[in-house]
């Protein structure tokens, strides 16, 4: 039975839309904040911090696997809360995420090192990076599905590419808290330092609770439960009609690998002794960059509420595989210059265009009672080998971890099953908010109606 059509008074109210985009932004921002000084300590700080320093290349590694436990966790999250989410609603499910999140980040900043209490101090470390990952599971899932269903009509890329602006936004202000704690004397760093951007998280959920809690229920998610109730099991409703688009959205999730290589593999190498460059100066790439991803992803959105979803993904896709070899190549001449064009260029331009539609595109694909459930399993899984792919790359790089060609070819390999999903997926752009997730006849694409 297919969903009756809002009536007449039950839009959401003036200003809605806006103040909903805006709590996703400053609630993604400040919960990946969180997520994000995770992935700078875990490859300046946390191979000195909580493991084994006789061995500086192993325990590079095995700090750059405890960033992938977030991502191996996220996919568990993602079935847990996308459930609650489709049942009990999106409001809840981003007030709770931030909240897990801030607690197990501050958590991190308090844990004892390994010289303090040895093997415990690296277990103790995942058990916290893997509340973290369940956080992040439902965080973009719900913020996309809040603002999907709350924007007018013929603007959807727009407003729900303000989830991934803040999701940049939190990264950008990671990088920028990391840049003067890396700047430090070496002894205090690794003392005390490190801890300071991770007990702010105590900040970061304060603020988020208080933006969040204000924000109205969709009027699609009230109206499903009104007209027909929510589903009691969304995950076997999700399976049963729309297990082809999970797949889907499993595949072009991948894409987001190109973000992990890029934040953390590429930091990890370019400071290595394999090429020499400064931390500080390394973290300002990854900050401008993030600059220009943050005026570049709403612009890419609003050119998918024209063109389609799948043009400007397929852009981000098969573009980021050529641009993150350019970027690599530019970090492997150690030329400050090169790196900072090419890593602009990389991450602040082109894969803003996959990272900035795909809220909509992957939303889209599915009704409104399977909506946070669908893209929060579909991307938590595509995400979970996305983060396992740091750890791939610094095992492809070689002994000495300075093999960026091949690090390159894998992170273009992992763009190819992007580009496969977009290019079958269905173009739903112009497709009403009511009517997404039916199953249309090929070809046939229905109007969008719009309010004044």
């Amino acid at each position: 039975m297919s969903v009756p059509a809002m009536p007449s008074g039950s839009a959401a109210p003036p200003g809605q839309p806006r103040k909903a985009a805006t709590a996703a932004w400053i609630g993604s921002a400040l919960e990946y904040y969180d997520f994000f000084i995770y992935g700078s300590a875990a490859a300046l700080i946390f191979p000195e911090v909580f493991f084994d320093e006789s061995d500086p290349a192993t325990a590079t590694l095995l700090s750059l696997a405890t960033f992938g436990v977030a991502y191996a966790a996220r996919p568990v999250g993602a079935l847990v809360l996308g459930h609650f989410g489709d049942r009990a609603g999106r409001k809840k499910i981003m007030v709770f995420t931030l909240m897990l999140m801030g607690l197990s980040t501050f958590l991190i900043g308090c844990l004892p090192t390994r010289d303090q209490v040895g093997g415990l101090a690296p277990v103790l470390l995942v058990l916290c990076r893997v509340l973290q990952g369940i956080s992040a599971a439902g965080e973009q899932a719900s913020a996309n599905s809040m603002t999907l269903e709350h924007a007018p009509p013929g603007r959807r890329g727009f407003f729900t590419s303000f989830t991934l602006s803040g999701t940049q936004g939190g990264q950008l202000l990671a990088t920028l808290v990391f840049i003067p704690v890396a700047a430090m004397p070496e002894d205090q760093l690794l003392s005390w330092g490190w801890r300071l951007p991770f007990w702010l998280s105590v900040a970061v959920a304060v603020v988020g609770w208080v933006i969040r809690r204000k924000l109205d229920e969709t009027p699609a998610f009230a109206r499903q439960a009104a007209a027909e109730g929510v589903a009691r099991m969304p995950l076997v409703v999700l399976l049963r009609e729309h297990w082809a688009d999970v797949l889907r959205v499993i595949a072009a999730a991948l894409v987001a690998s190109v973000s992990t290589i890029f934040t953390v593999w590429a930091l990890a190498y370019a400071t290595s002794d394999a090429v020499g460059m400064s931390r500080t100066a390394m973290l300002w790439v990854g900050a401008l960059a993030n600059v220009v991803a943050l005026a570049a992803i709403p612009l890419w959105a609003t050119l998918s509420d024209r063109i389609g979803r799948r043009p400007v993904f397929l852009i981000g896709a098969a573009g980021s595989s050529v641009t993150m070899f350019l970027y690599l190549w530019a970090v492997s001449t150690g030329s400050y210059p090169l790196t900072f064009l090419t890593g602009i260029l990389c991450f602040g331009v082109v894969y803003s265009a996959a990272n900035g539609v795909w809220p909509a595109f992957y939303g889209e694909m599915f009704a409104t009672r399977v909506r946070l459930s669908g893209v929060a399993v579909g991307t938590q899984i595509g995400f979970a080998a996305a983060g396992f792919a740091v750890t791939f790359a610094a095992q492809i790089a070689g002994p000495g971890g300075d093999d960026w060609s091949a690090v390159a070819l894998f992170t273009a390999a992992l763009c190819v099953p992007p580009v496969i999903a977009a290019v079958s997926a269905r173009e739903t752009h112009r497709v009403p908010t009511e009517a997404l997730g039916e199953r249309a006849e090929p070809g046939v694409a229905r109007p969008e109606k719009v309010t004044a």
